[in-house]
């Protein structure tokens, strides 16, 4: 049997769908916000903290780590769609997300604890096993992010329940920015007792099995409840046509992608600003935090927000109030209570679009069954993926680079190398949030979602 949809005739495919069975236990909920803790557990140490670990401690020049940062991140997002297809074609006892968690966690804790250990070489074999340990670990990182993304819209097709769990993701995820840029410092100076290299290794591994248990706990306590019974077996080229075609879905890469750039770009300058520019070592503790830490507030308050406004005139007008509050910080440096609280409202302000980008990569699937006929989970949610490694990649490569063109040296830093470093604190995120505005600008989904439910509903009926 087959029907036509926006001129594209499909396969009417058995897709499990009870409005009845979308309720959500609060565990449930609970433990999808933890796996994105445990995800960005990880993530976030190595975001914050990896590339001061190479230039600082493994001693490795900044502009050979922007090389290896570029090229290791891009290599791995070029997995994420592999692994996206692999999800869509899954089909295990377990569902099609669970069994990556299930065997993915305990080397990608190993992996973790690897990346943050240097040996004693040369400069050029220090280089070649950073190169390894942090390409295993993205390639690993994918196998975990992508089912992880692909679960959301299997867990529920409600509105409202995918906003609560794209809330619940936004707590996990603050949670776990909080940890990894606020802690990391203080417990590798205590665990390592001076010794950077010690410290970095413990805490790496203390990080590990937190991640561990939380992986281990969102494959025991989540359900997949709406997904394609079927086994796919289309050919791949037709289906990223479609995915790309997808105006919601592309929407949310290109906007995920410039929040992720930004992100890369922030949290990489973040330590040399604080140290170099503002003479304040002790702002690390609050300005990383605060990064993406304020998705704790937002995830509350995001919700309430976005259902007055929608997402695209929400995220606009947020974005906009946080250009003006970044335009105002240079001036006000010299006044650090004054600088970190216009600087804590901007990354509220940003954090809400961070919460909003969970529900929207959900909502791209339902947008694509409605034009489309086929839900793919899998290869949508390993393109969101793939957005936020290329953002990073880039991100971090770009603040590597630009430490390594003003010729930073950790034991001289020049007046040059400062300038170079208090204009990337500044300029790049400006300029990636007007871009984001204007991308923000065609999102189409709003008002929408009742009438794309009900149409699914009719066809599979």
């Amino acid at each position: 049997m087959t029907s036509v949809v926006a001129g594209h005739a499909m396969e009417d495919r058995p897709v499990t769908a009870s409005a009845g069975n979308d309720r959500l236990k609060p565990w449930e909920k609970i433990s999808y916000g933890l796996g994105d803790f445990a995800c960005g557990l990880s993530w976030n140490a190595v975001g914050a903290f990896l590339l001061y670990f190479y230039t600082n401690v493994a001693l490795l020049p900044a502009a050979a780590v922007g090389t290896l940062f570029l090229l290791s991140r891009l290599f791995d997002a070029g997995i994420d769609l592999g692994v996206g297809l692999m999800v869509d074609r899954t089909r295990t006892r377990w569902g099609r997300t669970r069994p990556y968690f299930l065997f993915t966690a305990i080397p990608f804790s190993i992996l973790l604890v690897l990346t943050f250990t240097t040996i004693d070489a040369s400069t050029g074999a220090k280089l070649a096993y950073a190169y390894v340990t942090f390409s295993l670990l993205g390639i690993l990182y994918s196998f975990l992010a992508v089912p992880f993304s692909a679960l959301m819209p299997m867990m529920t097709t409600d509105h409202g329940s995918r906003m609560q769990l794209g809330s619940a993701r936004a707590i996990g995820t603050s949670i776990s920015v909080i940890l990894a840029t606020a802690a990391t410092m203080p417990l590798v100076g205590m665990l390592g007792g001076g010794n950077e290299r010690t410290g970095f290794a413990l805490v790496a591994a203390l990080f590990a099995v937190l991640t561990l248990a939380a992986l281990l706990n969102l494959f025991f306590s989540c359900r997949e409840r709406h997904h394609d019974e079927a086994p796919r077996s289309e050919a791949i080229g037709p289906q990223v046509r479609a995915m790309v075609r997808n105006r919601a879905w592309l929407v949310t890469f290109l906007f995920c992608t410039l929040n992720f750039l930004r992100f890369g770009c922030i949290i990489s300058v973040t330590a040399f600003f604080a140290i170099e520019v503002m003479k304040a070592p002790w702002m690390i503790g609050i300005l990383l935090p605060a990064v993406s830490g304020t998705l704790l507030l937002s995830a509350f308050i995001a919700p309430m927000i976005f259902k007055r406004t929608g997402i695209r005139k929400g995220c606009i007008a947020a974005l906009a109030a946080a250009i003006l509050l970044h335009l105002i910080l240079p001036w006000v440096e010299a006044q650090h209570i004054l600088f970190l609280s216009l600087f804590l409202i901007a990354a509220i302000l940003v954090s809400l679009t961070m919460t909003a980008i969970f529900t929207m990569a959900a909502d791209a699937v339902d947008y694509h069954e409605w034009i489309f006929g086929v839900r793919n989970e899998g290869l949508l949610s390993s393109g969101i993926s793939l957005s936020t490694k290329i953002g990073m990649a880039i991100g971090t490569a770009i603040i590597a680079y630009v430490l390594g063109i003003a010729g930073y040296d950790p034991k001289d830093v020049t007046d040059g190398a400062r300038a170079a470093i208090r204009w990337s604190y500044y300029g790049w995120p400006i300029a990636i949030m007007v871009i984001q505005v204007a991308i923000i600008a065609f999102w189409p989904m709003d008002g929408l979602h009742d009438r794309i439910r009900k149409e699914i509903a009719a066809r599979a009926n």
